[in-house]
């Protein structure tokens, strides 16, 4: 396992902490311990995960994730000692694929990097260049396309329309879905799976101007292209 991880925390103690944690588990890792320098370093180099945490000097986690999005699908675990189900989302509505609360156990920091990066990889076992009608879904670039328009979806809006998309009509409930896109259903609630929905589905209907994932009440979500 040669993932980069990109640890992005002011404590530097805590850093060298889950970086030693990470390193016995196989991962090389980088550490930042500013906001100011994390979008260039992202930019030049391209890690695979970044452990980001929220409260940073110069420049805050959420502006951060924000920044990142505008160009990179890289997924992102936020870090912060606000636990708060309203920061929760809010971070995850801005492309955080999962979060993390202090105080937490450094194994349990390794277990999320793990099942962050085991989600994307059984997901893209699924197969390559899958479509569905006009949608055009690419699991080695977590792209997504409708009518050649590129969508701009994080990794976990990928993975949810991808899964959505592999059995047209099917009706997911929310379960469903958590145990699909989060294995370890931790600080995962069926309304963040509702607010990944709705992201998707704006982007979706900026792009194309229709709906492709319909809600089914009391029931859950379906993909429905016709």
């Amino acid at each position: 396992m040669t993932e980069h991880i990109l640890i992005v925390e002011d404590s530097r103690e805590l850093a060298k902490l889950v970086s030693d944690y990470l390193a016995q588990a196989g991962f090389r890792s980088h550490c930042l311990h500013t906001g100011e320098t994390v979008v260039a370093w992202v930019r030049e180099h391209n890690p695979r995960l970044i452990l980001l945490d929220l409260m940073l000097p110069g420049c805050d986690g959420l502006t951060i994730c924000r920044e990142i999005r505008t160009f990179s699908q890289v997924p992102i675990i936020m870090v912060t000692a606000r636990i708060e189900e309203l920061d929760r989302l809010t971070g995850l509505e801005l492309g955080a694929d999962d979060y993390v609360c202090k105080p937490f156990s450094p194994r349990e920091v390794v277990a999320r990097v793990k099942a962050v990066l085991r989600r994307s990889e059984e997901l893209n076992n699924h197969g390559t260049g899958a479509k569905s009608g006009s949608l055009q879904l690419d699991p080695a670039k977590y792209e997504a396309r409708i009518d050649s328009i590129l969508l701009p979806l994080t990794v976990v809006e990928y993975h949810l329309l991808a899964l959505l998309a592999a059995e047209p009509g099917r009706v997911f409930s929310r379960g469903q879905l958590i145990e699909r896109i989060y294995p370890d259903q931790r600080t995962v609630s069926d309304r963040t799976i509702d607010s990944h929905v709705k992201k998707l589905r704006k982007k979706i209907s900026e792009a194309c101007d229709r709906e492709l994932i319909h809600s089914v009440y009391s029931a859950g979500y379906k993909f429905d292209d016709r």
